[in-house]
């Protein structure tokens, strides 16, 4: 008889994986809120600004 077992995760490479989307997370919105004005004024001189 075959026991099928699943693999759980660690709780310390859960927490890593978390941190390190967090921290790409973090890194846009500061990307964002450090150039927001200067990537709408480039969309809205292509004429693309209508997506925002």
């Amino acid at each position: 008889m075959r026991m099928v077992t699943k693999k759980q995760v660690p709780p310390l490479l859960l927490a890593l994986g978390a941190s390190v989307l967090a921290l790409v997370f973090l890194l846009a919105f500061q990307g964002w809120i450090a150039h927001g004005a200067d990537i709408f004024l480039s969309l809205a001189q292509a004429g693309l600004s209508w997506c925002f």
